[in-house]
């Protein structure tokens, strides 16, 4: 059988272009290439997710603790003191529970967002239209091969990269891959040696929205533009999430705290003359009241509940821990399509419902053009002049040279009927309803016989129209401006056909520029009346043109058309219109202290004239198009100076490759108000870890392909839920539902009031460790009986102060958390040393001071005053026993049943013991009521407590609850006897009410010096 060659590609893969491969053939590429698919990362097993929740981070403390607990029980089951080392395995036990819970609720929220993300996977395409043996046939996409000869059609998905052989009006669209929002033609031309760029090339995973084709499989599987940016994102290696990096620095703070006091205490106790056992017992104790056991259950709790309240608006967090990062973060690189623009063409897309992050995707009819006028239609239809002729003609051109069309009920708004047709026919149609109505009643009227489709040789589409009433036809055009102007002898002006002479021509190109710098995509229209000599029943034929179109000169075709010729008869500019949310959003970010980077791959001077629509280049800043449009000259011909004067940088993909890392860090730095265009994956990328070297928090957003190197590589990556593909949803981070530009906004927002709120719950947490760690020294240096047991520091760290701990993830942010500067990741940590000094050095120090007080004057109120329970030390040679003139020795000693108080009554084991329960009940109290006092002062951070106000009800139920579980711990029978507590007289408590009074006071006097004078000397020692 003689094969069909047509080109280098089929000669290459042994492919004839009518019979394709053989079946034999395709078999034996299949088993030596393998399936045309994506081979999936590997993904950590959810059993080892789930062990990294358990162990990993703050609970690897917790689990140091449990560990010494048992350390503790071990060593002292021998011992005479039964009882406490029963609560040194009670306490083991019950901190083991509190870990496991921590982690499987952790675990059970990251798990939650996974599951949804499985919702977003889609294997894409399925099936492919195959032709082999010369017989068609719909086989799986991954039996596809090299060579394979594959036909697509409108609504198909690309199988494979392919070489295209034959095309009929076939547009495909690319945005997934180079960012450009327009479909684009594809035909069997070579245009460009960038693969990107070239017209007769399309790659796997793009849409086919128009037409019909038929190509060679080039590339399969990881070997396509899609695989080898699918295999770029897999081998970037992602750093830890801030607040992980935070937890690591918290943890490592609190071990050293914790060691080293109990290290000093337990050289203390072995200097003094307690044994080993006896001085690891305290070492343990005062370890264990260092650590604040309820933190992780604190941290998941605020993350999850975040991550519920960024989903309500439409923020999907992936992982939890991802949430406080986009807070942090003081740069964005948002791509363009979808992100800022509403790609949803109301000039409208045809069959998408995608909108993006800051355009819409949705194409609009912006300006019209006619009678040498512009005419702003995008937000005030009523500008133009519908009783004038050429704003007629215009109009009717504009209806009738289309091939979209409504499919769908009339009963709905007009911007929300489907059509069928590309986007910017779509738009024009929508438009056309608007502006005229009834579009399909006024084809009716004039029927179509003859249309020449568009392409991009002729850049341009044509189409005939019987004129019923006057028997003839009317030829409509429309196409590329400058083109159709090339191709016009008159243009309609004041109702007159005017020649179309240089000056006139000028003044319209001029038009078209201007259009076109705002980032509008400019369509011109032309009709002619064809001579009568073409009546009813003529065959045109629009393959080879037989109606004056051109006209036939010896030796070659010319462009000059009949004497009366074509007519001029306007424009219409379509726009990938901002998001009405966007521009607001970018404010915010500016005011926050947060640079908005615009990144894309679409063309740079649509890029700019967006990025001006939305704020992210002002009004009246200055870039090279600016001064080319301005003058009138090319960006070649900008002289250094003139480039020096502007403020914005416009760079594009081929600057870039010029560009060595210095050079892209300078202008980083230099400039406030960049925009990148035409860039590619590895560009994109290139921009993100330059920015990373300068110490910047990055947030990037994307939703192609393209976009999943740098979303990977990101400090936080941003998908897009609706237009985003697969590949960048599974290297983000998270995914914004709607595509919607502010949502990232709300999410900043939230991100800084959870660190806020973790600091103020840090800082809640934090200050009872004083009053936590202090009854042990004590026990140790003066040999005061106990006032405080490690079940009891268990009970308020994982019970009364729970709930209000996590209560702090719901206050509202404070006033200007929209106004300051991101956080330093470098400077600004979850715990620094002004946090420790105001928690530990002084509301710690108070809380001491109150529960101490508490716990002598329940003391004194049985007898045992201050003087009786004061213990010194004589420091004798090493293995003798201490001398203690105080009283624990004494009072722990059960053999003791007539021990003296200061009223001279004896007092037996049992008695002292019950006496003790009740000093650590009033202890226990105490602690709480001054927590009490903390907890509101933790509400802010700077404002008063006066001005953010109590309107956070979970807290103020939180308040209720502490008080509950603390009464319920202490009088409830049998409970109060497994937690050490004994019931006392609430008016034991007196003393502690100053004290809590003066801990509010002080607070609110301290918040008013750091408002009164920022930077000042309060401001900078206790502002945390």
């Amino acid at each position: 059988m003689m094969r069909g060659w047509s080109s280098k590609a089929d000669r290459l893969y042994s492919t004839d272009i009518d019979y394709g491969l053989f079946e034999d053939q395709a078999d034996k590429l299949l088993q030596t290439n393998g399936p045309n698919c994506l081979v999936e990362t590997a993904t950590k097993s959810k059993w080892i997710v789930l062990l990294e929740f358990l162990f990993g981070g703050f609970n690897m403390l917790l689990w140091a603790g449990v560990i010494l607990t048992f350390i503790g029980y071990g060593l002292t089951y021998n011992q005479e003191d039964k009882e406490n080392s029963r609560d040194s395995l009670v306490s083991g036990i019950f901190l083991m529970g509190v870990n496991i819970f921590t982690g499987l609720f952790g675990f059970y929220q990251e798990y939650t967002s996974s599951a949804i993300m499985e919702s977003f996977r889609k294997m894409v395409p399925k099936f492919a239209t195959v032709v082999r043996n010369g017989e068609k046939s719909v086989i799986p996409s991954e039996e596809l091969v090299l060579g394979d000869l594959v036909e697509v059609t409108a609504g198909d998905i690309v199988p494979a990269d392919i070489r295209i052989m034959s095309a009929r009006d076939l547009k495909v669209d690319n945005s997934s891959i180079t960012g450009e929002s327009f479909a684009v033609s594809r035909n069997p031309e070579c245009t460009d040696t960038n693969p990107l760029e070239t017209m007769n090339l399309a790659f796997y995973s793009t849409s086919v929205v128009q037409g019909s084709g038929t190509g060679i499989v080039i590339r399969c599987g990881d070997n396509t533009v899609v695989g080898r940016i699918a295999g770029l994102t897999s081998s970037i290696q992602k750093d830890d999430t801030l607040i992980r990096k935070e937890l690591k620095y918290f943890i490592k703070i609190i071990s050293i705290i914790a060691v080293c006091i109990g290290s000093i205490f337990f050289t203390i106790s072995m200097a003094v003359g307690y044994g080993f056992f006896r001085s690891l017992s305290y070492f343990i104790s005062i370890s264990i009241a260092n650590v604040p056991e309820g933190l992780p259950i604190c941290l998941t709790a605020c993350l999850s509940l975040t991550a519920k309240r960024m989903a309500k608006n439409n923020c999907l967090v992936k992982k939890l821990q991802c949430i406080e990062t986009l807070g942090a973060c003081n740069v964005i690189c948002s791509d363009k399509t979808g992100t800022v623009q509403l790609l949803f063409i109301t000039l409208a897309l045809p069959n998408y419902s995608t909108q993006g992050t800051l355009t819409q995707n949705v194409m609009t009819a912006s300006h019209m053009f006619y009678d040498s006028t512009e005419h702003e239609v995008l937000t005030n239809l009523d500008s133009v002049d519908k009783e004038n002729e050429a704003y007629a003609a215009l109009c009717k051109a504009a209806t009738l040279c289309s091939r979209a069309s409504f499919v769908d009920e009339e009963e709905m708004s007009i911007d929300q009927r489907k059509t069928t047709g590309d986007a910017s026919e779509s738009a024009i149609l929508k438009f056309m309803e608007k502006m005229e109505g009834n579009v399909e009643e006024r084809r009716r009227e004039y029927p179509k016989v003859c249309e020449i489709p568009f392409n991009s040789v002729n850049k341009y589409q044509v189409s005939i129209h019987h004129l019923k009433q006057e028997n003839r036809f009317l030829l409509v055009m429309k196409g590329a401006p400058e083109r159709v102007l090339d191709l016009c002898s008159t243009i309609l002006r004041d109702g007159e056909d005017v020649e179309l002479n240089a000056h006139i021509s000028k003044s319209v190109k001029k038009s078209i520029c201007n259009l076109g710098h705002k980032g509008e995509r400019v369509l011109a229209f032309a009709d002619f009346l064809l001579p009568t000599e073409y009546k009813a029943g003529y065959a045109f034929n629009p393959d080879k043109p037989n109606f004056p179109l051109k006209v036939l000169k010896p030796g070659r075709y010319s462009l000059k058309l009949y004497s009366s010729g074509l007519r001029f008869v306007g424009m219409i500019s379509l726009i990938d219109p901002p998001r009405p949310s966007v521009p607001e959003a970018v404010s915010k970010c500016r005011s926050a202290g947060i640079q908005v980077i615009m990144v894309t791959g679409d063309h740079p001077v649509t890029a700019a004239a967006v990025a001006r629509k939305v704020g992210i280049i002002s009004p009246n800043a200055l870039t090279v198009y600016d001064v080319a449009v301005r003058n009138d000259i090319s960006l070649s011909k900008i002289t250094e100076n003139e480039r020096m004067l502007c403020t914005a940088a416009v760079v594009t993909g081929a600057d870039l490759r010029e560009m060595s890392e210095i050079e892209l860090e300078r202008i980083l730095i230099h400039y406030n108000e960049i925009v990148f265009a035409r860039t590619s994956p590895q560009q994109k990328l290139k921009i993100v870890e330059a920015l990373q070297r300068l110490n910047l928090v990055v947030a990037v957003t994307g939703d192609g392909v393209n976009d999943s190197p740098a979303l990977k590589k990101a400090d936080i990556g941003i998908a897009m839920g609706i237009t985003g593909t697969d590949v960048s949803k599974e290297a983000a981070d998270m995914i914004l539902l709607d595509d919607n530009f502010a949502s990232i906004v709300t999410g900043i927002e939230e991100g800084r009031l959870i660190f806020d709120n973790l600091k103020k719950s840090v800082a809640y947490a934090l200050t009872s460790n004083i009053p936590e760690i202090v009854p042990f020294i004590m026990m140790m240096i003066i040999d005061v009986p106990e006032a405080l047991t490690i079940m009891s520091i268990l009970v308020i760290d994982v019970g009364t102060d729970l709930w209000p701990a996590i209560s702090l993830a719901y206050e509202k942010p404070e006033s200007d958390i929209m106004h300051r500067k991101p956080r330093d990741p470098q400077k600004d940590r979850l715990i620094n040393h002004r946090l420790i000094f105001l928690t530990f050095g002084q509301i710690g120090v108070i809380q001491a001071l109150s529960s101490y007080l508490t716990y002598f004057s329940v003391m004194g109120g049985h007898g045992f005053f201050w003087d009786r329970l004061i213990a010194y030390y004589l420091v004798l040679p090493p293995n003798s026993q201490p001398i203690s003139l105080g009283i624990r020795q004494q009072w722990e000693n059960p053999k003791i049943n007539d021990l003296t108080d200061s009223l001279g009554q004896d007092w037996t084991y049992q008695q002292r013991q019950s006496l003790t329960r009740k000093c650590i009940t009033g202890y226990f109290l105490a602690l709480n009521l001054t927590q009490i006092t903390d907890l509101l002062v933790c509400k802010t951070r700077r404002l008063s407590f006066f001005q953010q106000g109590m309107t956070n009800h979970v807290l103020n139920a939180g308040l209720m609850f502490q008080i509950f579980l603390a009464c319920v711990m202490v009088y409830c029978p049998g409970l109060n006897t497994i937690l050490q507590f004994e019931p006392i007289e609430l008016v034991v408590l007196l003393p502690t009410i100053p004290f809590a009074l003066f801990i509010f006071i002080y607070d609110e006097l301290r918040k008013l010096f750091i408002r009164k004078y920022p930077q000042g000397f309060i401001d900078k020692e206790t502002y945390y």
